[in-house]
């Protein structure tokens, strides 16, 4: 006769995989279940679909199509510009919360109030009104004009409404940590003789910083995805000013499908990468800060 081992009774006993699976998931909370089924939904569905969309092409053909000349361009002028609109919001979407934390002046409700314009003014709107007064017989367009600068229908305009869209996500992301932080560990900063500009980069630069970088992030990335605003300040020429949403829908409307695909998952991609670089230059904020 022989005897089983522990082991094999152990074994006997232990439910299987899809068992566990099923037993974990009847363990949900309801909560946890209408997450899951919400993001995928909303968000992990519309993005499998769209990789398995540009799956179609072959590989040659999906390289053709993401690294060509017109698609290159595109990416330096939407990447690199939401780049550039997000550091100078994450300096001046600073300073303007700062402001408002700080400093009590009349009309300031106002003034905090119009800092959110730009979520609620419809995209179109907002590039027909840069569009206007960047124009060169705009109000501030003809007094860039005779200096030789020109704004709208150039690059330089896609930058001016990547800027104007993206600033209330700074502002709102560092305005609750500026209200939070106490004047108390400033004033002993004076008190032991550091000048202002030494307690702003010692004392209130260092824990504002990971909240800073949250705000560049989510104004880069509406600026990424920005259609509205960019397609009017624009001239939309290829390899000046074209931005790689506008040449999506240019594909679009050409029937292109599949080539509108590729561009858009290579944005995503790109995107992707670059949120989550400046997510680990977070993590080292925070780590700093700690230390």
């Amino acid at each position: 006769m022989t005897l089983s081992t522990p082991t094999n009774v152990s074994n006997s006993k232990r439910p299987g995989f899809a068992r566990t699976l099923l037993n974990s998931a009847t363990r949900l909370s309801w909560t946890w279940r209408i997450t899951i089924f919400y993001l995928l939904v909303m968000l992990f569905l519309p993005v499998l679909a769209m990789f398995l969309k540009a799956g179609t092409e072959p590989p040659t053909k999906f390289w053709q199509i993401a690294t060509s000349e017109i698609a290159l361009a595109t990416y330096n002028v939407t990447f690199i510009t939401s780049l550039l609109a997000a550091a100078v919001n994450g300096v001046f979407g600073t300073l303007v919360a700062w402001v408002l934390v700080r400093y009590d002046f009349p009309l300031k409700r106002i003034v905090d109030a119009t800092v959110d314009l730009p979520f609620a003014l419809p995209t179109s709107v907002a590039g027909l009104t840069l569009a206007t007064v960047y124009s060169d017989n705009g109000w501030l367009g003809s007094l860039l004009a005779p200096w030789g600068i020109k704004v709208s229908f150039t690059r330089l305009g896609v930058g001016v409404a990547m800027v104007f869209i993206s600033l209330p996500f700074v502002v709102r992301t560092v305005q609750p940590v500026l209200q939070e932080m106490e004047k108390d560990v400033e004033e002993a900063a004076w008190s032991l003789g550091a000048s202002p500009w030494q307690t702003f980069m010692k004392v209130i630069l260092p824990p504002l910083l990971p909240t800073i970088l949250t705000g560049v992030a989510l104004g880069f990335s509406r600026a990424v995805g920005e259609y509205g605003s960019t397609v009017i300040i624009s001239s939309n020429t290829p390899f000046q000013d074209l931005i790689a949403p506008v040449l999506i829908f240019q594909r679009l409307e050409q029937y292109d499908y599949s080539g509108a695909t590729v561009i858009g998952v290579v944005l995503l991609l790109i995107s992707l990468v670059l949120l989550v670089g400046i997510n680990l230059l977070q993590a080292w904020a925070r780590r700093y800060d700690n230390k």
